[in-house]
C-alpha cells in the first residue's frame, strides 16, 4: 500500500472518531443510513434499502452527509446510526495503518463490513487542454465539500502520483460545475457511479471532456473502469478511468452486552436478510448500479459482522407482518364506523 503523503488524510480520519460513543443511551433503536447528500448514487441506494424496511413496517431513515468519512464515523459514533455507505479506499487507508498507528487502531475498532456495493467511478472533468492528470500540477482543482468521497479519493491519488496542484477548491458539487464553466477552476473531480446526474443536466458541453485516468501506479489501489461513449452529453467516446469499490458498513453489535446492542444487531439481521431475499427485485427497480453488485468482492483486511451472518442463517425469519400505521388507522376508521352505525 502506498502511502507517500497520505497521513494528514488518516490523521484528518482519526479526528473525526475522537468523540465519544453514545450507544447505551437508548434501549430502543431507530434505524438510519448514512449516504452522501446531493443526489448521488449513494443516497439512491440508501433509499432503495430504506424502502425495504419500509414495506416491511421497519422504517429507516436515510441520513444525508458530506460524504464516506463522515459516514463511516456517523456508524461509529452517531446514535442510532446502524448503517453508513462507505468507498473502499479510505478503509484501505486507514487498515495500512493500524499496525502502528494506535489512534487508528482505535478509530476502526469495532467497524464492520456488512456487504460490498457497486463501483463508484473517479470523474476528472477538465476543458480540453488538460489531457492527463499529470496536466494538473500547479492547477486550482474543483475537489467538493472537505471529508467528501471527491476530496478524500483525489488527495490519495494525488499522493501516489506525487502530483502538486496548486490549489484544492472545496464546495459543493453545483459549485464545482459552475466554477468550471466560469473559469474560475482548471479541472473538478467526483466520484460516485455513472451517471452522475451532475455531469449529465447539460451545463457542460463539448468545451469539457473527462480527463482519461491511465496511471498503471494506481491500478494497485484502484479498478481499472471505462465510462463508455455518451454516459454524459460531453463526452462521445469511451474513456478509461479507475473506480472506487462502495460499501455498506456497520459495527460489531454481536456481543449484545446491553439492550442497544440486541436491538442494533437484530436490526442489521434484519436488513441483511432483506436485502438479500430481495437482491434481484432491487436489480430490476432499483438504482441501475444494483446490477453491478457483487455480494462477494469482500475488501481484504475487513471482517464481516456477526448481525450481518445472523441475518443469513436460513433459519433467520424477518417478521414483516406488524401492521403499519395507515393500516393500523384504517383499522380504527372501520371499527369506528361500525360503531357509529349501531
Amino acid at each position: 500500500m502506498m502511502k507517500y503523503g497520505s497521513w494528514s488524510i488518516v490523521a484528518l480520519a482519526v479526528a473525526g472518531s475522537m468523540l465519544a460513543p453514545c450507544w447505551a443511551r437508548a434501549a430502543e433503536a431507530d434505524r438510519n443510513i448514512m449516504a452522501s447528500g446531493g443526489g448521488g448514487t449513494q443516497l439512491a441506494i440508501a433509499k432503495d434499502i430504506a424502502e425495504l424496511g419500509n414495506r416491511c413496517a421497519m422504517p429507516m431513515n436515510v441520513v444525508g452527509s458530506k460524504g464516506s468519512l463522515e459516514n463511516f464515523f456517523g456508524v461509529r459514533n452517531r446514535h442510532n446510526t446502524q448503517f453508513g455507505i462507505v468507498d473502499a479506499d479510505i478503509l484501505n487507508y486507514l487498515n495500512s495503518y493500524k499496525g502502528e498507528n494506535n489512534d487508528v487502531r482505535q478509530a476502526i475498532q469495532g467497524m464492520r463490513i456488512m456487504f460490498p456495493l457497486y463501483d463508484a467511478e473517479v470523474h476528472v472533468v477538465a476543458r480540453r487542454g488538460i489531457r492527463t492528470l499529470q496536466d494538473l500540477r500547479g492547477k486550482r482543482v474543483g475537489v467538493g465539500e472537505a471529508d467528501g468521497s471527491a476530496y478524500l479519493t483525489s488527495q490519495l491519488m494525488f499522493d501516489i502520483l506525487r502530483i502538486q496542484v496548486g490549489e484544492r477548491v472545496r464546495g459543493s458539487g453545483n459549485d464545482m460545475v459552475e466554477l468550471l464553466r466560469q473559469g474560475e477552476i482548471d479541472a473538478m473531480v467526483r466520484v460516485g457511479g455513472a451517471p452522475l446526474a451532475l455531469l449529465s443536466d447539460g451545463r457542460l458541453d463539448e468545451d469539457f471532456h473527462l480527463v482519461p485516468i491511465t496511471d498503471d501506479v494506481l491500478r494497485s489501489s484502484y479498478k481499472v473502469a471505462t465510462l463508455a461513449g455518451g454516459t454524459y452529453p460531453f463526452q462521445k467516446t469511451d474513456v478509461q478511468t479507475v473506480s472506487v469499490k462502495t460499501l455498506l458498513m456497520t459495527y460489531e453489535y454481536g456481543t449484545e452486552k446491553n439492550a442497544y446492542y440486541q436491538n442494533a444487531c437484530k436490526t442489521v439481521a434484519d436488513f441483511t436478510n432483506l436485502i438479500v431475499d430481495n437482491i434481484d427485485e432491487l436489480r430490476r427497480t432499483g438504482h441501475q448500479k444494483w446490477k453491478a453488485v457483487d455480494l462477494t468482492e469482500i475488501p481484504k483486511g475487513w471482517e464481516i459482522g456477526m448481525c450481518v451472518r445472523r441475518g443469513l442463517d436460513p433459519s433467520y425469519k424477518v417478521s414483516c407482518s406488524q401492521a403499519s400505521n395507515s393500516t393500523q388507522n384504517q383499522e380504527y376508521l372501520d371499527l369506528l364506523g361500525k360503531r357509529l352505525r349501531n
